[in-house]
C-alpha cells in the first residue's frame, strides 16, 4: 500500500543519513525520487543573481566580495521566525540575542546592541538609526513568507552603499508582487513564539498590474532570568505592493509598510538604583516607496527610487520622532564593449524631534541632518572576460564631519577549471550618529552600588576609518561539493572611546581615541550528498587587537575586543524524507565572549530541527524545535543602557500554512 511503501522508505532514508555523512554521496542515490531540495543544480546555486556587491546583477560565483545568500526556501526550511535568527547561519557575522526584544548583530566584529558597522536595507530603504548609526531590530519586520532573498556582503560597501556600510551589507530582498499571486495564511505558537500570524492576498487588476497586500502579529513571551523578566512584546504590521509596467522597458513599483508595537525592559537607572524600573517601550513607524526602471534601447539601465519613513519610539529611555526622505538616480552602462559603468547620485533629508527623559536628552531637540552623495563604479573586463578589475569611488557630504571619499579597488580572476580568485582593497567610514554628536546620556554602570556616569556627545567626534584588505577563492569540486573562502585584514582608526574628563560628578565625552585591527577567515561549503540530501557547513574564525592612544584610558571601548567570539560554526542537513515530508536539523556552535562590567558569557551548541509535512498540495504543517538540548543559556550582555539581559531558552512551535493560488 501506498502508506507502508512511504514508511517503508522514510526508514530507509532515516537509516542512511549517517552513512551518507561518512561514505559519500554514491551511498544512497539509487531510486530516489526528484523532490525540490534539488531542483536547483549545484551550478545553478553558485550562479544565482545578486545585486548588492556591485549595484546591478550579476552571478554569485563571480562577485569580487565575500557574500552569502540566504533564500526563501532557506528560511522556510530553517523553521526561523524573524530576520536575526535566519542571519544565525552566515559566516562572518556575530549575531546574539539579549533578551526576548533586542538583539546584537554585527559582521566582522565589534557586536553590540548598539553596533554601528553594518547598513542594512530592506527592498533598497535604507532602516539604520541616525540616532546612534544601528538597526531597531524589534521594529523592522518583514513577513518571511514575502522574501525572495537575503543578501549579506562581509566587507566594505562604502564606495556603492555610503557610510556605515563598513562592515557589511545585509540586503532584504522581497519577492515582487507577481510572485505572491493568491492568498496565504500562516499561524504558528509555541512556549516562547505565543503567536505569529500571517495573513497575505495578491492579485492583478484589470490593467495588468500585480498587486498584494498582507497583515502580520506577533507575540513572544519573556526570556529566562532567575529573578523573572518583563521582556516580552507584541508587535502587528501591514503593507501593500503594487507592480507594473508600461511596455518591456518600464517597470513601477509602489510599496509601503506601517507598524505598532510594545516591548518590555527593565532598566537600571538613576536615581532608583539599584532598583529597577519596568518599562513599556512603545514603537511605531511607517515608510512608502516608489521606485522607477528604464532600459533603453542601447542597453542601459537607468532607475530613479524615492521612499519616505517615520519611525516614533516611546519609552523610559527615548522619546523620538523621526522622518528621513531619500531620493535616489542610478545609471548603468556598458562603455567600449569593456567598460561597464556604474554612476548615481542621492539626497537624504533627516528630520527628528526628540524629548529629554531621566537619562537621555539631546543638546537640540530637533534637528535637521541632510547627507548629499555621488559615486562612480567601472567594471573593466580583460584577457576575454577572464578577469575583471573594478574601480570605484563614492564623495558623501555630512552635516557633522563634511566631505568623505571612499574608493575602493577589486579584481576578479575566472579560471579555467572554473574557479573562482579575488581579492579587493576599500576604504570605508563611519560618520559620526546624532547621538555622538548631541547625547547627554546617564549610564549605571554594571558593578556594586557605581555612580552613575554622565556621557556626553562631542562636536569634535570624528569619523571612524577603515582600510580592508581581502581576498577570496571559490571552487565547485565536481557536481555535489562547493567551497567558499574568504580572508581579511581591517586596519582601524579614530575608533569611538568614552573619555572620562571631570570625576565629581563622574563625566565622560565621545572621542576618537581608539585604534587596531581585525582579521579573519571564513569557510563555507556546501555537499550535495545524495539526491535528498545536502549538507551545509561553514567555519568563522575572527581576531580583534586594538589599542589606546592619545592618553585615553577608556577600559570599555578596549572591551570590544572581547565582544565577538573568536570561534563560530555552523552544520545543517536538509533531507526530503519523500516528497511531502521534510526534515531539516542544525547545529550552532558560538565562542564565548566578554562585555564590559559583566563575568563572562560562556560558549554554547545550540541544536535545532524542523520537520514538515505537507499532506496535499497548498498546506504545510510542521514543527519547529530551538535549543533543543539546552533548557536557556546567556548570550550578550547590553552596553550603555543597563537593562535586564535574560537567556535564550528552549523552544517549541508548531506552525500551519495555507496557499491558495
Amino acid at each position: 500500500s501506498r502508506p507502508g511503501a512511504i514508511l517503508t522508505k522514510l526508514r530507509t532514508r532515516l537509516r542512511l543519513l549517517p552513512l551518507c555523512l561518512l561514505a559519500g554521496a554514491s551511498a544512497a542515490e539509487g531510486g530516489a525520487a526528484p523532490v525540490d531540495l534539488n531542483e536547483m543544480s549545484l551550478e545553478a546555486l553558485m550562479n544565482i543573481e545578486v545585486t548588492s556587491v556591485a549595484k546591478k546583477p550579476q552571478k554569485k560565483s563571480e562577485a569580487a566580495a565575500a557574500i552569502f545568500v540566504i533564500t526563501g526556501e532557506d528560511i522556510q526550511r530553517w523553521g526561523v521566525t524573524s530576520i536575526p535568527d535566519a542571519l544565525r547561519r552566515v559566516p562572518g557575522l556575530q549575531v546574539a540575542r539579549i533578551d526576548a526584544n533586542k538583539w546584537a548583530i554585527t559582521a566582522r566584529g565589534f557586536n553590540s546592541r548598539f553596533a554601528n558597522k553594518l547598513l542594512v536595507l530592506i527592498d533598497g530603504r535604507t532602516v539604520y538609526t541616525p540616532l546612534f548609526a544601528g538597526v531597531y531590530w524589534d521594529a523592522n519586520l518583514v513577513m518571511l513568507e514575502d522574501v525572495d532573498r537575503i543578501e549579506v556582503i562581509r566587507g566594505p560597501g562604502g564606495t556603492l552603499w555610503g557610510a556605515n556600510a563598513v562592515n557589511g551589507v545585509i540586503n532584504i530582498i522581497t519577492r515582487t508582487s507577481a510572485e505572491t499571486q493568491g492568498t496565504l495564511v500562516s499561524a504558528a505558537g509555541g512556549n516562547e513564539l505565543e503567536r505569529l500570524v500571517n495573513v497575505r492576498h495578491g492579485g492583478t487588476t484589470t490593467s495588468g498590474a500585480h498587486y498584494r497586500v498582507y497583515a502580520m502579529s506577533r507575540s513572544d513571551d519573556t526570556g529566562y532570568n532567575a529573578g523573572g523578566a518583563h521582556d516580552d512584546t507584541d508587535i502587528a504590521q501591514a503593507g501593500f505592493r503594487r507592480d507594473w509596467s508600461n511596455g518591456a522597458a518600464d517597470k513601477h513599483t509602489l510599496q509601503g509598510d506601517y507598524y505598532q508595537g510594545e516591548n518590555g525592559q527593565e532598566l537600571l537607572i538613576a536615581p532608583l538604583a539599584p532598583s529597577l524600573l519596568v518599562d513599556n517601550a512603545e514603537t511605531e513607524g511607517g515608510n512608502l516607496l516608489y521606485r522607477w526602471q528604464h532600459h533603453t534601447d542601447s542597453g542601459a539601465n537607468i532607475s530613479l527610487q524615492a521612499y519616505w519613513d517615520y519611525v516614533g519610539r516611546n519609552s523610559a529611555v527615548l522619546f523620538e520622532d523621526r522622518h528621513t526622505l531619500d531620493l535616489e538616480f542610478q545609471h548603468q552602462f556598458v562603455w567600449n564593449n569593456n567598460h561597464d559603468i556604474v554612476w548615481g547620485l542621492n539626497y537624504r533629508s533627516i528630520d527628528d524631534d526628540t524629548e529629554p527623559t531621566q537619562i537621555f536628552s539631546l543638546t537640540a531637540a530637533k534637528r535637521h541632518v541632510d547627507l548629499d552623495t555621488a559615486f562612480l563604479q567601472d567594471e573593466i573586463s580583460l584577457f576575454g572576460d577572464r578577469a575583471r578589475l573594478t574601480i570605484g569611488s563614492k564623495l558623501e557630504h555630512n552635516d557633522f564631519t563634511g566631505l568623505e571619499v571612499q574608493p575602493n579597488l577589486r579584481f576578479t580572476w575566472l579560471t579555467d577549471s572554473g574557479n573562482t580568485l579575488w581579492g579587493a582593497v576599500s576604504r570605508a567610514v563611519r560618520t559620526p550618529a546624532r547621538g555622538e554628536h548631541d547625547v547627554s546620556l546617564q549610564v549605571i554602570p554594571p558593578a556594586p552600588t557605581p555612580p552613575p556616569l554622565t556621557i556626553f556627545g562631542s562636536s569634535a567626534f570624528d569619523s571612524e576609518d577603515l582600510v580592508a584588505w581581502e581576498a577570496g577563492y571559490r571552487r565547485a569540486i565536481g557536481e555535489t561539493i562547493s567551497v567558499d573562502i574568504a580572508a581579511f585584514y581591517n586596519d582601524n582608526k579614530n575608533l569611538r572611546t568614552t573619555d572620562i574628563y571631570q570625576l565629581a560628578p563622574l563625566e565622560a565625552a565621545f572621542g576618537n581615541n581608539l585604534e587596531g585591527n581585525t582579521q579573519g577567515i571564513e569557510i563555507d561549503a556546501l555537499w550535495r550528498a545524495t539526491q535528498w540530501l545536502s549538507v551545509h557547513a561553514n567555519y568563522t574564525r575572527l581576531e580583534i587587537d586594538l589599542d589606546l592612544v592619545n592618553g585615553s584610558m577608556d577600559m570599555a571601548s578596549l572591551a570590544a575586543e572581547d565582544a565577538s567570539p573568536e570561534h563560530q560554526a555552523n552544520l545543517w542537513l536538509a533531507a526530503d524524507l519523500d516528497r511531502n515530508i521534510r526534515l531539516d536539523t542544525g547545529l550552532r556552535y558560538v565562542g564565548s565572549v566578554q562585555n564590559f562590567g559583566y563575568a563572562e558569557t560562556g560558549d554554547y551548541l545550540a541544536v535545532d530541527a524542523r520537520l514538515a509535512w505537507s499532506p496535499v498540495a497548498g498546506i504545510e504543517i510542521s514543527l519547529v524545535g530551538q535549543n533543543l538540548f539546552d533548557s536557556h543559556h546567556p548570550e550578550f550582555n547590553p552596553d550603555f543602557i543597563n537593562s535586564t539581559p535574560t537567556e535564550v531558552e528552549r523552544s517549541l512551535h508548531g506552525k500551519v500554512t495555507w496557499t491558495l493560488r
